[in-house]
Parts: C-alpha cells; sequence; structure tokens
C-alpha cells in the first residue's frame, strides 16, 4: 500500500554539495544528513544521491547524450536578481533560452532548473 509522496531524487557527482546549493537557492532546510532539502513547513523533499560515473544532461536535448530526465520550476517576482542570486550560489545561465519570462538555468551538477516570472 502506498503510504504517499516523498519526493524526487537528482543524481550528482557530490550529493552533500549540491543539496546545498538547493538549500540555499530555495531557502529550505538540509535533511537526511544533508543529502536532501524539503521546506520548513512542507512535507516533499528533493534528495541527492552520489553517483560517481554521474554525467551531467544536455541543454536543449542533444542526439546520443545525456538528458534531462526532469527539472525544476521557480516562481520569483524579480527574474534578473534571482539569476544573479543563483549565478553567486553556483549555478550557470544555460545558452538556449527559450522564453523571455523564464531562464533556464543549470545547477553546479549541470541539472537544468528554470526560474520564472511569477505573475501570481
Amino acid at each position: 500500500m502506498l503510504t504517499g509522496w516523498w519526493g524526487v531524487v537528482l543524481d550528482a557527482p557530490d550529493s552533500r554539495k549540491l543539496a546545498r546549493f538547493y538549500a540555499d537557492l530555495l531557502g529550505w532546510e538540509l535533511v537526511n544528513d544533508g543529502e536532501a532539502v524539503h521546506p520548513r513547513e512542507g512535507t516533499s523533499y528533493i534528495a541527492f544521491q552520489t553517483s560517481p560515473d554521474y554525467q551531467p544532461p544536455t541543454w536543449p536535448n542533444t542526439e546520443g547524450r545525456q538528458q534531462m530526465m526532469l527539472h525544476v520550476d521557480v516562481g520569483v517576482s524579480g527574474l534578473d536578481e534571482e539569476v544573479a542570486r543563483a549565478v553567486e550560489l553556483g549555478a550557470t545561465v544555460a545558452e538556449f533560452q527559450p522564453q523571455d519570462d523564464v531562464r533556464v538555468m543549470l545547477d553546479p551538477a549541470g541539472h537544468p532548473f528554470c526560474l520564472y516570472l511569477d505573475a501570481g
């Protein structure tokens, strides 16, 4: 019997380093020995697992290369400010940007994630 949703797990060359990045980016707390993050009032997690043979996904997808399996979307009120903050934390701005109100970023392990201008 299923007992509920727990979260998602991302592979990384260094799980604790990537967990720290997302904790700082999202303002979430580190849990599970520093290998997962979750919102202080929430119950869902993003966990990270060290994978020695990790290959970062390509963005946009490139035939014959590791493709992204999922990405995280984060709503922001100030796109330029949050892009700068993400870069300060260790992210990079992806070269390919398909929309004006979204910035595709790459976390320190190369996983794409999106910062989008939240109009709500």
